[in-house]
């Protein structure tokens, strides 16, 4: 099975996270669990998770869409030093006593910015196996997790063979030099291929104008940098 979407392309504000119109609520995982999710999404998960239950994964959402207003709080929390930015090796950075610019790329090696993020258009989702591990297990959303000796290991070579054949694919499978890898992030290919050829820059820059954000005279400066390594996918 292949996913092709009919949908238009996103509304500007809709592909910004700034309106939710488009999402359903959609059942994702055990004991009723549910996330927001593109309706096309949806249904394209809802048969790769029976796909999944037949070979014993228990492949569940942990996080499907994110507005616009959380992923501001993120980035701005993580900006005033209120929630830890680390780098690659787990270090917790101390962002005021970089340079702006390196500030900023700290903070995107882990977190979108506000309006570019993937999981605003309901498309993509974060996934973990709900059968390999406790109902009181804390999800860390690591790497760790889904490596050899990780719980998730098993769904994560799962997904390796059979996610392309339901339209999914891993945006974040390598390390491009922009965002860190994420094993868990899945994208539907078929809306999430319209709604980044329908990002720019430009349309960016004036949907956020008056958007209270840290390091904005950083990120306009350099936001086509920003845009060639940590929104579009290669």
């Amino acid at each position: 099975m292949s996913g092709h979407s009919n949908s238009s392309v996103l509304t500007r504000r809709q592909l910004l996270g700034m309106d939710g119109s488009h999402l359903v609520q959609a059942s994702v995982g055990p004991a009723g669990a549910t996330a927001l999710l593109h309706a096309d999404a949806a249904q394209a998960f809802a048969a790769m998770r029976e796909a999944a239950q037949q070979e014993g994964i228990g492949l569940s959402v942990a996080s499907g869409f994110r507005s616009f207003d959380r992923q501001l709080a993120i980035w701005n929390t993580k900006a005033r030093g209120e929630r830890a930015c680390h780098d690659d090796a787990g270090n917790r950075l101390d962002l005021a006593s970089m340079e702006a610019w390196d500030a900023v790329q700290a903070i995107l090696r882990f977190s979108a910015l506000p309006g570019t993020s993937r999981h605003h258009w309901g498309s993509d989702m974060d996934v973990f196996d709900e059968k390999a591990v406790p109902c009181d297990y804390r999800l860390q959303l690591v790497a760790e997790e889904y490596a050899e000796q990780g719980p998730f290991h098993a769904m994560h070579n799962w997904l390796e063979q059979r996610a392309g054949e339901f339209g999914f694919f891993r945006p974040y499978r390598e390390d491009r030099g922009g965002i860190a890898p994420e094993p868990w992030h899945l994208s539907y290919r078929p809306l999430a291929e319209q709604c980044e050829n329908a990002m720019s820059a430009s349309q960016w820059a004036q949907q956020t104008e008056a958007v209270d954000l840290a390091y904005k005279e950083t990120v306009m400066a350099k936001l086509h940098d920003i845009f060639e390594r940590f929104v579009q996918i290669p």
